[in-house]
């Protein structure tokens, strides 16, 4: 008799965890573990800010998939899923390769929601992946260069549009990491214009009134211009144009306005609800027994109207289960029901403040700096140990990651 195939799919959050969990629970040759992500490493979501301004070295952010798996237990294929068969089952790779399953997880992840704003597709620098946030820090170090030329000050104008967490941390980590590039390019720090813009009354709005008004301060004393409750109704290569006839001359905007599932999934024949996956309470897709989704893509109510969010803390506590039901459903055992526990949020306004929530206190400051880091380095550990934090801190190497030309 054959053993078990499971394949996952993505390597973020949800993937990767998943498969170290297999990895736990699964007896020797009781199943075979493929996991499957279009580059070889695998990225912090969270701190994809620091890519952007360059803050941090490529592989403090971005890992090795083959040093985070144990290969014993886990098969690693670098390739690009081009369609799932849920008939045969069969995942078809682009190139024309396929990989049989006998359970499936799905965790692709998430696509930038441009809200069919004219222009952001194309002229937007999105926080979407590692390779992408890479390219932020390309188009400044352009910009830097062709200013010594023209001196066109929309070339030092760095606009931010979003102010919820990903784009207060982009702010923040601006504030940080520009003053030393601009030394490194001879750009003289006082012209250089950072300009957020939300829609929303203020920055993080989901957050108590202490917290927004704190956020606002830190902003502000560094310099950075908030635009609220004003709209962005177009962006061209030049410019961002707003409500109120105002317009920003700007070669610079960084997209941060919000997510939505990997649209790669609705052409499989699974069920489709708001642009995602439904699950069901034990994490499988709708009706299907042998498929599991998480993460970003996939649809969880937590009640008749609302959904979980798509952030990292859901994907990892989804993980967990996900990879009990599978071990579950080989041993022919009772599933595990998925049960999410909020268990606070943090947001970096660069290395000495952060903004957060915990049960009932709230943090701020270099305290709520400090909890980022230690939330951080518990991913950390449970990812790779201790010998995985020491080596992010203290043994990474410096050199940059390959990254490939399309992502």
């Amino acid at each position: 008799m054959s053993k078990p195939k499971i394949v996952i799919l993505g390597a973020g959050y949800g993937g990767i965890m998943t498969s170290k969990s297999l990895e736990k629970l699964l007896k020797s040759g009781e199943a075979d573990v493929t996991l499957i992500n279009k580059h070889d490493y695998h990225y912090l979501t969270t701190q994809l800010h620091k890519t952007g301004v360059g803050t941090a070295a490529d592989r403090q952010i971005a890992m090795s998939i083959p040093e985070l798996i144990n290969p014993n237990k886990t098969r690693f294929l670098k390739a690009a899923v081009s369609s799932v068969d849920i008939n045969t089952q069969e995942v078809h790779l682009e190139g024309g390769d396929t990989v049989k399953y006998d359970y499936l997880v799905i965790a692709l992840g998430f696509e930038i929601e441009t809200f069919g704003i004219p222009g952001v597709k194309e002229n937007a620098f999105a926080i979407r992946s590692f390779r992408s946030s890479k390219t932020i820090y390309h188009q400044i170090i352009k910009q830097f260069n062709l200013y010594k030329e023209d001196h066109d000050p929309s070339r030092l104008t760095i606009v931010v549009a979003g102010g919820g967490f990903t784009g207060i941390e982009m702010m923040g980590e601006l504030a940080d990491g520009l003053p030393k590039l601009c030394k490194e390019h001879d750009i003289p720090y006082e012209k250089i214009r950072i300009v957020a813009i939300e829609a929303a009354p203020s920055v993080i709005p989901f957050f108590p009134k202490q917290s927004i008004q704190y956020t606002t301060e830190v902003l502000e004393k560094r310099n950075i211009e908030l635009i609220t409750s004003t709209k962005i109704l177009e962006c061209t290569a030049e410019k961002v144009i707003l409500e109120n006839n105002l317009e920003i001359p700007t070669k610079t905007l960084i997209w941060s306005c919000g997510v939505k599932g990997n649209t790669i999934v609705h052409k499989w024949g699974l069920p489709i609800e708001k642009g995602k996956i439904p699950v069901d309470s034990e994490l499988r897709v709708k009706n299907m027994k042998n498929i599991f989704s998480l993460g970003d893509c996939s649809l969880f109510m937590k009640d008749e109207k609302n959904a979980l969010p798509p952030t990292a803390q859901v994907a990892l506590q989804q993980a967990s289960v996900c990879a009990k039901n599978i071990v579950a459903s080989i041993r022919g055992e009772l599933l595990n029901t998925f049960e999410y526990h909020h268990k606070g949020s943090v947001a970096s306004i660069g290395l000495m403040a952060a903004v957060g929530k915990v049960g009932n206190f709230r943090l701020s400051g270099l305290f709520g700096a400090f909890m980022k880091q230690v939330i951080e380095a518990r991913y950390l550990f449970n990812l790779g140990g201790p010998s995985l934090i020491i080596k992010q801190h203290f043994g990474v190497s410096r050199e940059p990651v390959k990254v490939t030309a399309k992502q």
